[in-house]
């Protein structure tokens, strides 16, 4: 197919209508000609700035060239060097900020389809059953992986690579931590891509213990102490759910976006088989304007509700991906902007009914560069609703780090680690992902996971 090399080969979506009524996947993905067209815009640079951008250092021009050239056995081995999880990759990471954003061809066109091409290749490989190849070599020394997220499944695969026999602990009773319950199907399928990409895991040699709480179940020393683990890498994630504390905030109604999305993607609210007990809403608002928030609206949107997300920025400010917004937008779902909430109204039985706003207005930069919102006054107004779902980021659970001796935790409960490698105040245990930053992405999280599994081979070396 013919090519122009300054904009991208358009991708297959479903129509806005269609999908806003099912849980099946929004893009569609490239055909293998489409792949080869678009991987032939590359420019092979060298030193190459994409590569930068990228959290785990995937060597993308060689990926891409083998793409062009039909090789996508081989563009797949190129991948599975650097990253555990690339369908998964493919599908959610912000490409546009890291990869795609260093792309040279963005310069005077479209930046080169980085994302979508990995995507290509992961799935190409699966339905190929091109497996990654587990050591050779095995080394005398037990790791222990807590949680089975992003960030530890890269560690636990990065470590399996290196020849250690490791074990990942999940709380939950199904493995792929915010993989599986906080990212929709529409989004990133769970059986077709999440538990495929975990099976790659286990072929390297990884085991899985779910229904494992470490800090009630098991606690960090009993595994170091009394169950031979060498090392430990905590990626337990950032589960525990911010609110306002505006009134009204604990009436029935009122869901995190965690536990909204948890009942709908674990418990299967969005298949009319399962009774799961969730009251999906008619009328709907998503406080917070985030890649969650967004995922909020839509599963909201798709369980039949109508969906105002409200944020108290402007639309430039909103923190989600672009590509997230203008899908939520082309479903249908509402912006209420430059919104803020301050209380949610209540009836005599307990259940929502509504929520007060005010307007606001943006002044001055904050430290972090964005402009501070302020109440305009006598901006106040009601909206009617009857769920209101919260999505204003997370923090980690303190369980882990409170029945942890010795494990430093700074002021908002993550665990305080060495940002090159992971290390903790505590020998032995390192950590990485969102119990170390907070609620960030998937790739970073990733890309923690790989530099501690570094940090564990150099101490694992040195004992």
């Amino acid at each position: 197919m013919a090519t122009d090399m300054f904009t991208r080969v358009p991708i297959t979506e479903q129509d806005p209508k269609v999908r806003a009524t099912n849980f099946e996947e929004v893009c569609l993905g490239y055909t293998a000609e489409e792949a080869m067209a678009e991987a032939s815009r590359c420019l092979n640079c060298k030193n190459a700035r994409c590569v930068q951008g990228c959290p785990v250092s995937i060597d993308i021009p060689a990926f891409i060239q083998e793409v062009k050239a039909g090789n996508f056995e081989k563009a797949s081995r190129i991948i599975s060097a650097s990253s555990a999880l690339p369908a998964v990759c493919g599908r959610v990471c912000p490409q546009e900020s890291q990869c795609e954003g260093k792309c040279v061809r963005g310069i005077k066109g479209d930046p080169v389809a980085i994302g979508k091409l990995e995507r290509f290749v992961a799935d190409w490989a699966r339905e190929n059953n091109i497996k990654p190849e587990p050591a050779t070599e095995k080394k005398n020394a037990k790791v222990a992986v807590i949680g089975s997220g992003p960030a530890g499944l890269t560690c636990a695969g990065e470590l399996a690579k290196m020849g250690y026999d490791v074990t990942i602990f999940e709380a939950l009773h199904e493995p792929g931590g915010v993989l599986v319950y906080g990212i929709p199907e529409f989004r990133l399928p769970k059986q077709k891509v999440v538990a495929a990409e975990i099976d790659n895991v286990k072929a390297l040699g990884v085991k899985i213990e779910t229904n494992v709480i470490v800090g009630k179940s098991i606690t960090v020393d009993e595994l170091m102490e009394e169950e031979g683990y060498d090392a430990v890498f905590i990626g337990s994630g950032a589960g525990l759910p911010r609110f306002m504390g505006i009134p009204g905030e604990s009436a029935n109604g009122v869901f995190s976006a965690n536990e909204y999305l948890t009942r709908s993607n674990l418990m299967k609210a969005f298949d009319e088989e399962y009774d799961t007990p969730i009251n999906p809403g008619k009328k709907v608002a998503v406080v917070g304007g985030g890649n969650v928030a967004m995922d909020a609206a839509r599963t909201a949107l798709r369980l039949g509700a109508e969906v105002t997300v409200v944020y108290r920025r402007s639309e430039e400010e909103l923190p989600a991906r672009v590509e997230e917004v203008h899908h939520a937008k082309e479903e249908g779902i509402r912006f209420n902007l430059l919104t803020n909430p301050t209380e949610i109204l209540v009836d005599d039985k307990g259940w929502v009914k509504g929520m007060k706003c005010v307007k606001m207005e943006l002044g001055e930069p904050d430290e972090s560069g964005r402009r501070s919102p302020i109440v305009i006054e006598g901006s106040e107004f009601e909206m009617e609703l009857d769920t209101v779902i919260m999505s204003l980021g997370t923090s980690p659970n303190p369980l882990i780090s409170s029945t942890t001796k010795g494990l430093e935790v700074n002021r908002r409960k993550c665990i305080v680690a060495e940002e090159e490698f992971g290390k903790t105040s505590k020998e032995g245990v390192y950590a990485g992902g969102d119990a170390v930053t907070g609620a960030a992405t998937v790739i970073l999280a990733m890309g923690a996971g790989k530099a501690a599994a570094k940090g564990i081979d150099e101490y694992l070396k040195s004992i």
